[in-house]
């Protein structure tokens, strides 16, 4: 033991500023003999549990229980987080070992009669106990949690259940290698400049140097988002669009390795049969158990109700793009999903005299930063200071040491900007600690926290320069950070983003409103040339193209919510034709013809390898809570620190402690319904 901890820094006390993790000394051989000590140590931690012949109550029973496995979580945390933004192939076979490891040892606790039996006894007489509302939120989720973890299943059926869930693990885990693989082993590559005609020159610079570091002639254009979405925005080649077009949305649905399309089936199979087997009549309703929704008929009127409103639009911005395409290529055009972006944009610039590319200079990433950690500052008091001696994990990644209002620490903050081959696609944040308060000394241990995006790299001739698409979703992201770094609860499994999940998106939603307010984009966006302000008439059209096919894009999140629910409102096995099943599923909420051929289930890692299945309506539930909740900024004033400390108080701090309504409706006054999006979106005066 001892020649393994003075080889293993995740077995010693981390001497780095705030304790954070020494990524200079990690290496992938240190991941698995941590776990593996990390679950010896917590199993032991759980028999002391199981040992101590004391009557349980909270403090010797749930407190430790909720203490126990930190050094497990610990190494688990970091290695998960690099999987997804640092990977390797080393990493990803790791993970084939350190995940099956991970589910055998929480099945061996959640399954464990004997710890469950004191838990039930502590939640069975929790009144003669006198505990805080924290501690009986506590209670009442440990307790449930064993339940909903097949506790309470007897002989072959917790067996099988250990099954399932083993293969669930494993079935993920390729999920998601899959689909990183696939993405990066696609390029476009392009010779003939000609063929890249419409393209601005940031795009063809990217592509320029992705060529370069590929060691390839020409341009490369890839299926990484700044790479492939300019593309179908602004090439004049039709063909070309098509191919990229295809080449995504048949990401791991070829005849190769990659494929997910069995894969798919089982996952969708596998969740059923664990709900089925738990006593659910399906997975959704296992799910939604926990979220606010609470069944899958308040998500089906929800998404319903969104669809009946905004389907008229979404109607009429299709035949006037079409229209414009007609203008354009004659009278017997038919538009296909690899037109939309190019003739979309091209209304928009008629209709607006707007464009990514007449944005990006006031968006350089620099100052892009300044303005979101400003608004935080202006808002919240809290100020950002870059540290230079915490260790990061990739050269990409800067970390800061956040101050709250009264000059105390209070987070730790990385940021991950641009993409590489061994991050997925997309954007997220995450936390690489926890926060929670050691209830014998009553420190408080702030939190360390990460945003990760996939935005547009510098160039040798220019820094990064992002679109505006890219500054609404820094700001979504950073929303979720502030829940993170404001998270103000006893317990850690109760802290920050720990909330049902259709609440967890009302914070990073809510910033996404800043992006279209005047004061607040005069606050960073100055040319990265000339220093000058963003011109008021920019602004003016920013504001006024806000809504621009507003209603195609709410039938766009509809028609994954839609597919989310089919997969997983099935109560027989899946046995028809995935392509087929899907077009199916959402063909009310679309408004281009179905491409054969084509699939996003078969890449949809929100749903099948991350923590969105029968959750995806969760962006447009949330959408409702900050249309609402922003109304009342409007109300007293964007940076109101009225309003402000309110939202902090009553929600970001407050974590999963009480019941998100309850929380909601003690910021808001009131319930949300859905009139303030309507409003917003233009569709309801």
């Amino acid at each position: 033991m001892s020649t393994l901890r003075a080889q293993n820094p995740f077995l010693e006390t981390y001497d780095t500023p705030h304790g954070t993790v020494p990524f200079h000394l990690i290496k992938n051989e240190h991941f698995e003999p941590a776990v593996r000590e990390g679950i010896r140590r917590h199993q032991a931690e759980i028999d002391a549990i199981i040992a101590n012949p004391e009557t349980p109550t909270f403090g010797n029973t749930i407190a430790p229980y909720e203490h126990s496995g930190e050094l497990l979580s610990r190494v688990v945390t970091v290695f998960g987080n690099l999987l997804s933004a640092e990977t390797d192939d080393e990493k990803q076979e790791l993970a084939k070992v350190i995940m099956p490891l991970m589910n055998e040892h929480g099945n061996n606790v959640s399954l464990n009669e004997k710890l469950f039996a004191r838990i039930k006894s502590v939640y069975e007489n929790r009144e003669k106990e006198d505990l805080t509302m924290e501690q009986n939120k506590l209670l009442e989720d440990v307790y449930k949690g064993f339940a909903r973890n097949g506790v309470n299943l007897q002989g072959a059926d917790k067996e099988k259940y250990r099954e399932l869930s083993k293969q669930l693990s494993m079935l993920s885990l390729q999920f998601s290698e899959n689909n990183l693989k696939e993405t990066n082993a696609y390029q476009l590559v392009v010779t003939d400049k000609a063929q890249l005609s419409g393209l601005p020159e940031s795009a063809l610079a990217a592509a320029a140097e992705t060529a370069a570091e590929k060691g390839v002639e020409g341009w490369v254009f890839t299926l990484h988002a700044p790479s492939y979405m300019p593309f179908l925005k602004y090439a004049d080649s039709r063909d070309l669009r098509q191919e990229l077009y295809m080449a995504y949305m048949t990401k791991c649905t070829h005849d190769n390795e990659y494929n997910t399309l069995d894969i798919v089936r089982q996952i969708a199979d596998t969740r059923m049969a664990i709900a089925q087997l738990l006593g659910y009549k399906d997975y959704a309703s296992y799910a939604l158990e926990n979220r606010m929704a609470q069944n899958s008929d308040a998500v089906y009127n929800l998404l319903n109700q969104l669809l009946e409103a905004y389907r008229p639009t979404a109607l009429k911005e299709r035949d006037e793009v079409e229209a414009l395409a007609r203008q354009e290529q004659g009278e017997d055009f038919r538009l296909m999903p690899w037109d939309w972006s190019y003739y979309s944009h091209k209304l928009m610039d008629r209709k607006y005299r707007l464009d990514d590319e007449m944005l990006r200079p006031y968006f350089e990433l620099s100052k892009v930063k300044e303005g979101v950690f400003g608004l935080a500052t202006r808002l919240y008091g809290i100020t950002f200071k870059k540290n230079t001696d915490i260790p990061v994990y990739h050269k990409d990644v800067d970390a800061y040491e956040v101050f709250d209002k009264d000059g105390s620490y209070l987070a730790v903050l990385y940021t991950d900007f641009h993409p590489r081959a061994g991050k997925r696609s997309g954007a997220w944040m995450t936390e690489f600690k926890g926060q929670w308060v050691d209830e014998k000394s009553g420190e408080n241990s702030r939190p360390h926290i990460t945003l990760v995006m996939n935005f547009s790299k510098p160039t040798k001739e220019k820094p990064a320069l992002l679109t505006f698409d890219e500054v609404n979703t820094f700001l979504h992201e950073f929303g979720h950070g502030l829940h993170g770094m404001f998270a103000n609860s006893t317990y850690e499994s109760l802290s920050g983003t720990n909330v049902y999940r259709d609440f967890v998106e009302l914070p990073s939603q809510l910033m996404e409103n800043f992006a279209i307010e005047k004061e607040f984009l005069h606050t960073f966006a100055r040319h990265y040339q000339t220093g000058e302000l963003i011109p008021d008439e920019l602004v003016q059209r920013i504001i006024d193209s806000s809504n621009f096919n507003v209603a195609y894009a709410c039938l766009r999140q509809l028609s994954f919510g839609l597919l989310d629910m089919a997969w997983y409102t099935r109560t027989t096995p899946f046995e028809g034709d995935v392509m087929a099943y899907e077009q199916e599923a959402w063909a009310k909420a679309q408004v281009l013809p179905a491409v054969e051929g084509t699939c996003m289930s078969a890449q949809f890692s929100h749903i099948f390898a991350g923590g969105y299945s029968a959750g995806y309506y969760s962006y447009k539930w949330a959408e409702v809570l900050d249309a609402d909740a922003f109304s009342l900024f409007k109300q007293k004033g964007i940076f109101s620190p009225k309003v402000a400390t309110s939202f902090r108080e009553n929600i970001l701090s407050r974590g999963g402690t009480e019941h998100p309504m309850t929380l909601y409706k003690r910021f808001r006054g009131q319930e949300p319904g859905i009139d303030a999006l309507l409003i917003r979106n233009g569709i309801k005066k």
